[in-house]
């Protein structure tokens, strides 16, 4: 879920920070595809098979309930 303010509890990631970088993103999703036993493969390369705002996109799509993104 993308929101404007932080939120206190779970991940948070500050997409205007350091931490909203790509290579960062994407080392979160593996990450979280290795605790839930999920093949990152496939996610990755759909996150990377366009720019910035698709990869934002599968990444909430996929970890929206368990990380908080915000601008």
């Amino acid at each position: 879920m993308i929101k404007k303010k932080p939120q206190t509890n779970g991940i948070e990631i500050d997409l205007t920070g350091p931490d909203g970088n790509a290579y960062f993103l994407m080392g979160t999703a593996k990450k979280l595809c290795r605790e839930f036993g999920i093949d990152p493969k496939p996610l990755l390369d759909e996150m990377m098979s366009s720019d910035y705002e698709n990869l934002i996109k599968v990444f909430d799509r996929n970890f929206g309930s368990f990380v908080t993104l915000y601008r």
